[in-house]
């Protein structure tokens, strides 16, 4: 088994920073892509970012040059910098990683709790 536990959500003023954190652990031969979805109510849930483990990134065009991802593939951790964040941005944000128990398994993608952001003044 596998288990994400997400943290850093909460309030935040438009204009504001928040760090989000997703660690996963358990049952754990390696983990490829590591990233952060989020669904805002009656909308569909959307990639915001995501990195492999030799470091590619993928950004969704609306969180271009204010969102950045990064890893530490030691700690099986992913984190989601938020800068000028803006209330559309508001959204329950799911931490996301396929993940390969055994060297001999194909890959499986898990989820996290998720982990509210919601951005007003």
């Amino acid at each position: 088994q596998v288990q994400l536990v997400e943290s850093g959500g909460g309030l935040v003023q438009p204009g504001g920073s928040l760090r989000l954190s997703c660690a996963a652990s358990g049952s754990i031969f390696s983990i490829n892509v590591m990233g952060w979805y989020r669904q805002a109510p009656g909308k569909q849930r959307e990639l915001v970012a995501a990195m492999t483990s030799a470091g590619i990134t993928n950004f969704a065009d609306s969180v271009k040059g204010r969102f950045t991802i990064s890893r530490d593939n030691a700690k099986n951790t992913v984190y989601l910098q938020m800068n000028s964040l803006k209330p559309e941005d508001t959204a329950v944000y799911f931490c996301n990683a396929a993940v390969k128990t055994t060297p001999w398994t194909v890959e499986r993608y898990y989820w996290g709790q998720g982990t509210q952001v919601t951005v007003s003044s």
